[in-house]
């Protein structure tokens, strides 16, 4: 099983050395839409009909891979070759997802073992485990490409290049804070270059004010992310939340610290509703976010003051055992997590 990378793929593409199956997945669903795209476009760029050479299939629906399969096996029309899009591929670890099922099997075997010479096949999978019989079938038999995630570095190198494509300028503090903001989600990314792009005119610069002024805090909302899943007592989903969290790469003493101001401003802002602050003033003095105010507050005003005195005493319990190294920072966040859930 011989797994490419994004810059295995792109060598490939630029030598016109084309497959007639590739499977694209991985965490990074931008670029791998954009490889999927650049491949359709490499093929059919000489097709004067490409609306009847590229054709898209969703799986999921009733027969769906049959008839994609089906039309790859068909001749293209004026042009060397045809494309065959299949989306929404999901082999996932427990079966209950799956849109791609054991019994597509020999179905799919049977293109595999002899795809058409003037198709090309490409699959994009939103969940593949590698450990699933049919997975690795599709992984043996075809170009497979994953699109990790892209380091910090990654992050900042793309991030120029994209600034670069706009004509615009940013200084390194600004493209720095900006992934401290957003984190290495490329489509995130992508959004937000835009954005900042049309606010820096008439200078065409982006500078660190105006990305602090804009870009709202990815790692700030799944932190309030991860407070509504403990008070409603969502054990899974508050440990999703974290792991998610922990594997971007913040620092769980980092993340504690975070968790334990929600639940200060928490205990502070059904304080100040108490005295009859009005609910536009308290979300001033707290600084929250525009979009989760409304939600901040409800639970706010909610959740009973004793509750939230408890969680406090135990976050400090937990960072306390953290700076004195008991147990492994992150399991014991985790154990928090699960203990706070539970309350």
């Amino acid at each position: 099983m011989n797994i490419l990378s994004r810059s295995d793929l792109r060598n490939r593409l630029k030598k016109r050395e084309f497959a007639p199956v590739y499977l694209l997945f991985g965490a990074e669903t931008y670029l791998r839409d954009i490889a999927a795209k650049t491949i359709a476009e490499l093929i059919l760029a000489d097709s004067t009909l490409r609306e009847f050479n590229e054709t898209e299939f969703s799986l999921g629906s009733f027969d769906q891979l049959q008839y994609a399969l089906a039309s790859a096996e068909q001749l293209p029309m004026i042009s060397s070759y045809r494309v065959i899009l299949v989306t929404n591929v999901i082999v996932s670890a427990n079966s209950k997802k799956d849109t791609l099922r054991e019994e597509d099997e020999a179905l799919l075997l049977k293109y595999l073992n002899n795809p058409a010479k003037t198709s090309v096949v490409i699959f994009l999978a939103d969940e593949i485990d590698k450990r699933r019989k049919i997975s690795k079938l599709l992984l043996a038999k075809s170009v497979a490409v994953e699109f990790t995630e892209l380091g910090d570095n990654e992050s900042i190198e793309w991030t120029k290049t994209k600034i670069k494509e706009l004509n615009i300028e940013a200084d390194e503090r600004a493209i720095r804070h900006l992934i401290a903001l957003v984190g290495n989600n490329v489509r995130r990314l992508t959004t937000e270059i835009e954005k900042l792009s049309v606010a820096a005119l008439p200078d065409s610069l982006i500078t660190f004010e105006l990305v602090e002024t804009l870009v709202p805090n990815s790692r700030e909302l799944s932190n309030f992310e991860l407070t509504d899943y403990l008070l409603s007592k969502n054990k899974v989903k508050a440990l999703e939340v974290l792991k998610k969290i922990l594997d971007d790469g913040v620092e769980p003493l980092m993340l504690l610290g975070l968790v334990a101001s929600n639940f200060h401003r928490l205990l502070l802002s059904k304080e100040l509703m108490r005295q009859g602050v009005e609910r536009r003033e308290v979300a001033r003095i707290m600084k929250l976010p525009y979009g989760k105010q409304e939600d901040f507050l409800a639970t706010a005003r909610r959740t009973d003051t004793t509750e939230l005195t408890k969680f406090l005493q135990r976050i400090f319990e937990t960072d306390l055992a953290i700076k004195t190294s008991r147990g492994t920072p992150r399991l014991q966040i985790e154990m928090l997590v699960c203990e706070l859930a539970a309350f």
